[in-house]
């Protein structure tokens, strides 16, 4: 690898565009055609991907790495919450370390799952709810708003993020009850694009895909997408796709590396 195919290349975009089925790690099914994807599998023997499962930290990945693959120093290019899953870029030594320095700042694609009608204190499921109410939207309302996203936006970072304000993380001041006014930060949508959306109890849930820069928070774009409609809003899913070239479907389960069932010739 990595993997090409006998046609044209496929534009790194194209990926987004209304996506019918995934039918492998390596092929999609798009308006009836079939594309190759262009993968770019970990080209180092020190970079392990990694398909993050849900309700552990990204530091919980690399704690449960160290003992199989036997080394301390690690590091990952993009932390994902507790709640999000998807793929994960591990350094390992010295030299997987070094190179993350040039993979943290890739562009990132997410499939998220927005839940329009109620806000938490975190910006998703895990924190408490702060308002709620009913929502009924038209879906293509919901659609033109998603595709507007697409742009760049001043906006605030949420509240739960280790950016630092007056010298310590906004995490620091929530956790103590203490109200700070998360700065602003400037977010880069390159793409979005709607999926689906359907109503469920009083609220309506949306699912798109969106291509980012590097430092984008997903659960302020939620909580953007929200204010542009007027309603509250939270990230309901997150699943992280790509990382730059490096794609979900080269990862690896935290299970399959603890069984033995994957291996890694790490170099010292």
């Amino acid at each position: 690898r990595p993997r090409t195919s006998n046609s044209s290349p496929l534009p790194s975009s194209s990926i987004f565009n209304r996506t019918e089925k995934i039918i492998s790690e390596n092929f999609l099914v798009e308006r009836g055609f079939l594309f190759v994807l262009i993968s770019m599998e970990a080209t180092s023997k020190n970079i392990v991907l990694i398909d993050k499962p849900k309700g552990i930290t990204s530091f919980d990945c690399i704690r449960r790495l160290r003992p199989v693959l036997g080394v301390k120093k690690m590091g990952h290019a993009g932390t994902l919450d507790p709640l999000a899953t998807g793929l994960m870029i591990i350094g390992v030594g010295r030299k997987g370390t070094k190179e993350l320095n040039e993979l943290s700042g890739l562009d990132k694609t997410y499939i998220v799952t927005a839940k329009l009608g109620e806000k938490t204190t975190t910006g998703d499921a895990e924190g408490e709810v702060t308002e709620k109410r009913p929502v009924k939207i038209n879906t293509k309302e919901i659609e033109k708003e998603v595709v507007d996203l697409k742009g760049e936006h001043m906006i605030p970072v949420p509240v739960y993020s280790a950016v630092k304000k007056k010298g310590k993380p906004l995490y620091w001041y929530a956790r103590k009850g203490i109200s700070v006014t998360p700065p602003r930060k400037l977010m880069v949508v390159k793409e979005s694009f709607f999926e689906d959306a359907w109503d469920e109890e009083d609220a309506v849930y949306v699912r798109f895909r969106v291509k980012v820069s590097s430092g984008t928070y997903v659960r302020s774009l939620v909580e953007e997408l929200g204010r542009r409609m007027g309603v509250p809003a939270t990230t309901s899913d997150l699943r992280r796709e790509t990382i730059g070239d490096y794609l979900l479907g080269d990862a690896h389960s935290l299970e399959d590396i603890e069984s033995g069932r994957v291996t890694f010739d790490i170099e010292s």
